[in-house]
This record gives structure tokens, C-alpha cells and sequence, in this order.
């Protein structure tokens, strides 16, 4: 583990070890994908402790961890995340605005990117998911990104359909193997992808995937850091060739 990997890991046991003895809700800010999977790495030690992952909405790459439930705690505490919609002021002028114009925006403010989760682009809109303590600075001083005058708001009830979109595809394969549906997936070669294993990239279901020929179950949830992530639904049926003509879901 890297020093900063290990200093999570030594908070996220705080954080546990703080809600079993006392018998109180604890939670972590928003955590990426290698911190999710310190976070899962750790299930050994901290199994005894009831926990939940959130991340504002379903379908939410980037998450809080919640150590406590209701029959540790004897009552039930929501996630504290806020959903703020930032809209162009002016649409008719905006500009087309990127999840790294958002992000770039929150930076430049002093946030962390630990206290910002998910930001969805949905029609130039962007949903962006925060910890309950920052919304507000957010609000109040998130007044531009890129060169686009934005107006923000907190949202109470989601818009719905209007964050994640699933796209469903075929792919020819080999085999379900995670190397071979990530390179047709992502139009990579196989050592491109043998590459991404090495440097810690792929994720299946939040944990870091080392093992190239992991075979793939329906349901599972593959993330490149880069690149997207999509869920794999299964094998539809075999080719002449005797290939597998695969169903996946990206997110999009």
C-alpha cells in the first residue's frame, strides 16, 4: 500500500471501530474508485461493524461509507449528501460544458475532490453531488464555469432518468474473460490492456482487478479509470466460429 492508501485505511478503521463503540453513525467523505477498494480490502477487519455505500443516487461511481444501522444505533440517519443542479444562467449562450469545466470550477473554489462526488452533464445541466457541509459554499460561489454564467440549486427529488443512461451494446468475444470484453469494449489491444491491469486501473465491482483472466459473471461491473465503466449482462449465444456474442450495458 502507498502512504496515503495506508492513512485511509487507518481512518476508515477509526471511523468503523468510533461507530461500534459508541454506538453511533460515522461516514467517510466521498470515496474514488482505489479508495473503494482500500475500503473493501479492509472487510476482514472491520466485518463486524454494519456498513453501507451511497453516493446520492443509485448508479453513483464515487460514494460515502456509512459504518452503523439502525440496530447498532437504535435509529436510522440519512447520507449527509446534497444534490445541487448548476444550470446556465443564459442557455441561448452557453457554452457546452465538460465534467472537467465543473470540476475545474469546484478546484478553483478550494474544494476538495473528497467532498465532491458524482457531477452528471445531463442536456449542459449538471447534477452535482456534495457532502452536506460544503453544499451551501457551493451554492453560493459556484457562479461560472468555463466562460458560462451558472445559476445553482439545490435539488430535492432527483429529475427522473435525467442522471445515468445505460447503453446497451453486443460485443463478439473469445471467451468472458475481463481482458478480452474490456479491450472490445474500449477498442484496446491486449497488451494496451494487460497494461491497464498492471498500473491498477480496472475495477470489477470496486476492487481493483489484477487477474486478467477473471472470468465474467452476469452483473458484474467493470470500471477503466479513463475510460467509463459499463455492466456485464451475460453471454446471448454462441457464433458459427464459436465465439460468444456478449450483452453489455455502458454508461454514457
Amino acid at each position: 500500500m502507498t502512504s496515503d492508501e495506508l492513512l485511509l485505511k487507518k481512518r476508515l478503521t477509526e471511523l468503523a471501530e468510533k461507530a461500534y463503540g459508541q454506538g453511533t453513525y460515522t461516514f467517510s467523505n466521498f470515496l474514488g474508485l482505489a479508495e473503494q477498494d482500500v475500503l473493501n480490502r479492509l472487510e476482514r477487519d472491520i466485518h463486524h461493524v454494519p456498513k453501507a455505500v451511497f453516493g446520492g443516487a443509485d448508479g453513483c461511481q464515487r460514494v460515502m461509507v456509512r459504518f452503523g444501522d439502525e440496530d447498532l444505533c437504535g435509529y436510522d440517519l440519512p447520507f449527509p449528501i446534497v444534490c445541487l443542479q448548476a444550470a446556465p444562467t443564459a442557455p441561448k449562450y452557453a457554452d457546452k460544458l465538460t465534467h472537467r469545466d465543473l470540476l475545474g470550477a469546484l478546484m478553483n473554489l478550494g474544494i476538495t475532490r473528497e467532498q465532491v462526488g458524482d457531477i452528471i452533464l445531463r442536456e449542459n445541466v449538471a447534477y452535482i453531488f456534495a457532502t452536506e457541509k460544503i453544499a451551501p459554499f457551493i451554492a453560493d460561489n459556484l457562479t461560472k464555469a468555463k466562460h458560462t454564467q451558472l445559476t445553482v440549486t439545490v435539488v430535492d427529488e432527483l429529475p427522473e432518468g435525467a442522471l445515468f443512461t445505460l447503453e446497451p451494446r453486443q460485443c463478439v468475444v473469445s471467451s468472458e474473460r475481463i481482458d478480452g470484453v474490456v479491450a472490445h469494449v474500449y477498442k484496446y489491444s491486449r497488451s494496451q490492456v494487460n497494461e491497464l491491469f498492471r498500473a491498477g486501473k480496472i475495477f470489477l465491482n470496486g476492487r481493483c482487478c489484477e487477474n486478467t483472466s477473471t472470468v465474467l459473471k452476469e452483473g458484474d461491473t467493470i470500471s477503466v479509470r479513463g475510460e467509463g465503466r459499463f455492466i456485464y449482462r451475460g453471454v446471448q449465444r454462441s457464433t458459427k466460429s464459436g465465439n460468444l456474442s456478449v450483452e453489455i450495458d455502458v454508461y454514457v
